[in-house]
């Protein structure tokens, strides 16, 4: 599966040089979280995602969801193929600039934030900072997530969550909480006055998780 991407370069790139990934959510396309780059490390590369598979309104989303049916509200298999071509494209990605030795991080959103958390979790070795917004972990994708602390310790978490989220329920996102505490990762996890969003003390912090 071939996904497209834009991509932020800076002037000088290294084998140390960071790199980000970013994935937005259900219906957007990959020019939203791509306008967060502004505030990001400027030595970084951003590479935003577009989901493969077309939405109503010209949006794109990584898989079907089933408003209507709770049980249904991921299909399963169209997120792992997702997770899997997202996967090799990061892998070819970080080969292409040389990256042997910079940190490789995600930044994802919704259901773009649900994937970021498979991934990360799946393959810790690979991923260093991950920002996991206005999203949860879908138990259903993490069925073979690594449990090694040793594995795990170099992940750092940044959670956040509107508590006024009618879209993805705020007691949804606190799984993450229970779960990255239960696996023993470093994980920071904050609740705002907001919707299905994100909000300006929101994009602070989440500048400020970038930056250190």
């Amino acid at each position: 599966m071939n996904l497209n991407y834009i991509v932020r370069e800076p002037e000088n790139i290294t084998s140390s040089t960071p790199i980000l990934f970013m994935l937005h959510g259900y219906g957007s396309n990959e020019q939203d979280l791509f306008s967060f780059r502004e505030n990001l490390p400027e030595d970084w590369i951003i590479v935003s995602f577009r989901a493969p598979k077309t939405t109503e309104f010209e949006g794109f989303s990584w898989y079907d969801i089933d408003f209507n049916n709770p049980e249904r509200f991921v299909d399963v298999d169209q997120a792992n193929e997702s997770l899997q071509a997202v996967l090799e494209h990061i892998l070819s990605i970080v080969n292409k600039y040389g990256l042997t030795d910079g940190k490789t991080h995600l930044c994802g959103f919704s259901q773009g934030g649900i994937l970021c958390y498979a991934l990360a979790l799946k393959y810790p070795e690979l991923f260093n900072r991950v920002a996991c917004l206005s999203s949860y972990p879908e138990e259903k994708l993490l069925t073979d997530i690594v449990k090694d602390k040793k594995k795990l310790a170099n992940l750092r978490f940044f959670i956040s969550h509107g508590t006024d989220d009618a879209i993805i329920p705020l007691e949804w996102g606190r799984k993450a909480a229970d779960l990255l505490y239960d696996l023993s990762c470093y994980f920071s996890f904050r609740e705002y006055m907001s919707g299905h969003g994100v909000n300006q003390k929101n994009y602070i912090d989440l500048m400020d998780f970038f930056s250190k």
